[in-house]
């Protein structure tokens, strides 16, 4: 299973526009992706998107999103050109995240009421954290800790962290349901 474009442009909205714009650059938005997607692991035993995740220098990343996001920043024309742009603000080598449009309430409808629920708490707790706190706190999870560089994380390992209220058993049968 993968996340459709319109939840995945309703994701990025959505956090764009309940976090602090001045932090909101590619790497944060691929923190709060992962918290998204481990912490409805954590809760309800699938995630969200169902990407793959990596573990890179700067915490885990959402392959396929941040392949998008990637391309998206780097002028191509992609499926999320119609939702976000980027800018480089002076002096820094952020890459900033400029929402195209509101978050609407058919964006909102893409979304279960657990969805919705943890995007909120994600973004309740990280709306404005830098982007060294977001990476720093995605260094302290499991997930991060037990894969080595380059490595795909799989979602059981959110079972390792002491929030998850999930068995590894029922994170594998539900995060692999199609």
């Amino acid at each position: 299973m993968e996340v459709s474009n319109a939840k995945l442009k309703a994701i990025i909205l959505f956090f764009a526009h309940n976090t602090n714009k001045r932090y909101l650059g590619k790497v944060k938005l691929m923190k709060l992706m992962y918290f998204m997607d481990f912490k409805h692991v954590k809760n309800y035993g699938k995630p969200v998107t169902y990407d793959t995740y990596v573990k890179l220098d700067y915490g885990p990343v959402p392959s396929l999103i941040k392949n998008l996001v990637d391309d998206t920043a780097g002028g191509y024309e992609t499926v999320l050109t119609d939702t976000i742009s980027f800018e480089s603000p002076k002096g820094t080598a952020m890459e900033k995240v400029i929402p195209k449009r509101q978050f609407t309430e058919a964006d909102k409808k893409l979304f279960s009421p657990t969805e919705l629920e943890v995007l909120s708490n994600v973004c309740a707790r990280f709306k404005d954290a830098t982007t060294k706190e977001i990476v720093d706190e995605s260094h302290k999870e499991a997930p991060w800790k037990e894969v080595e560089l380059y490595k795909e994380i799989p979602y059981t390992l959110a079972a390792h962290d002491k929030d998850c209220n999930v068995s590894e058993e029922a994170i594998d049968l539900l995060s692999n349901l199609v």
